[in-house]
């Protein structure tokens, strides 16, 4: 089982997409001065909800700039698309975040999924899922020998050609964390088993849990302590009004934005899944939020649209919060 005496903690995701820097840097801001305990957003060059010919910023570069006028929270990437950079240049910018936030960063690594943006940007998309995969755990081999010290090579016949890399200035955490988004049964759910100190699902409730099963027996198998793996879930859209027909309307004008919209029959690009949208007053969050905890996920990564409701954040650090913590 997951660690049940783990804290709740409460993270801020928030999309790069349809939004500026002033609003982001901002919203970013207004999030660990509530108390949020930590920082992402997508590593996406095009959005991925609503039109994909819209605006957005740059990951690396925008959460660097975060990191440096910030001052607690940790900062993190939800999640670095492997396919877009070499992994050992990875390392190199992420430790640099580390320096930059004095200590807080976090590494998100994902397989990456996303067509259009790799064909736009001249980026190898790789001919399946499969190889995608096997791509990423090359890139989790180098940057985790990387972080620790090593100075790794590729093996013969590896996407990438590196060759005894080295990483100074060395991290300022004795171990930068590594999350693993995803949920692939058979490679994804084993990277993390091996190589993560952090996972990161997506809701509803009923595949993070599957999933976290799947989790436990690749965890065993490679003789890993999967107490040791903290639970994160990201709660794709997130709003909190008196109501929930009031928080709802205000989803709905906040996904408009982006000329998304919720559906409850046809989840995909443009569409967010009624399932993945956690709204109401209070205490109906909570309840919506509970079986997360009580699965052991108590990392629960929020996500908000620009212009980032402020009183959302608000009331979730205010009012969400410490009901949370009570329950756990």
């Amino acid at each position: 089982m997951p660690n049940m005496n783990a804290p709740i903690k409460l993270g801020a995701n928030l999309w790069n997409q349809y939004t500026d820097w002033p609003g982001f840097l901002e919203g970013m801001l207004r999030a660990e001065d509530l108390g949020f305990d930590s920082l992402f957003t997508w590593d996406h060059v095009y959005p991925i909800i609503g039109s994909w010919e819209g605006p957005a910023l740059e990951t690396y570069t925008g959460m660097a700039a975060v990191a440096a006028q910030t001052r607690r929270a940790t900062i993190g990437h939800l999640v670095t698309a492997n396919t877009f950079r070499n992994p050992a240049l990875v390392a190199k910018m992420i430790t640099t975040i580390d320096h930059i936030s004095d200590g807080r960063a976090v590494l998100g690594m994902g397989a990456a999924w996303m067509e259009p943006e790799h064909t736009g940007f001249g980026l190898e998309f790789g001919d399946r899922p499969g190889t995608r995969l096997r791509w990423l755990e090359q890139s989790l081999k180098i940057i985790s020998g990387m972080l620790a010290g090593e100075r790794p090579s590729s093996d013969v016949d590896d996407r990438y050609d590196v060759s005894e890399a080295l990483n100074l200035p060395a991290p300022i955490q004795k171990r930068i964390p590594i999350l693993i988004g995803g949920s692939g049964p058979k490679v994804t759910l084993r990277l993390v088993a091996q190589y993560a100190d952090m996972n990161n699902l997506g809701n509803p409730v009923e595949k993070v849990t599957k999933s976290d099963a799947i989790l436990q027996e690749h965890c065993q198998r490679l003789g890993r302590d999967e107490k040791s793996i903290e639970r994160t879930v990201e709660l794709q859209v997130v709003v909190v009004r008196d109501t929930r027909e009031a928080a709802l309307e205000r989803a709905t004008e906040l996904l408009a934005r982006g000329q998304a919209a919720i559906d409850q029959d046809r989840p995909g690009s443009g569409h967010v899944p009624a399932t993945r949208v956690i709204a109401g007053n209070p205490d109906e969050v909570v309840q919506q939020l509970k079986p997360f905890v009580d699965a052991g996920y108590r990392h629960l990564i929020c996500g908000f649209p620009a212009p980032y409701d402020e009183e959302t954040m608000r009331r979730l650090a205010i009012e969400v919060r410490p009901q949370l913590e009570e329950l756990a």
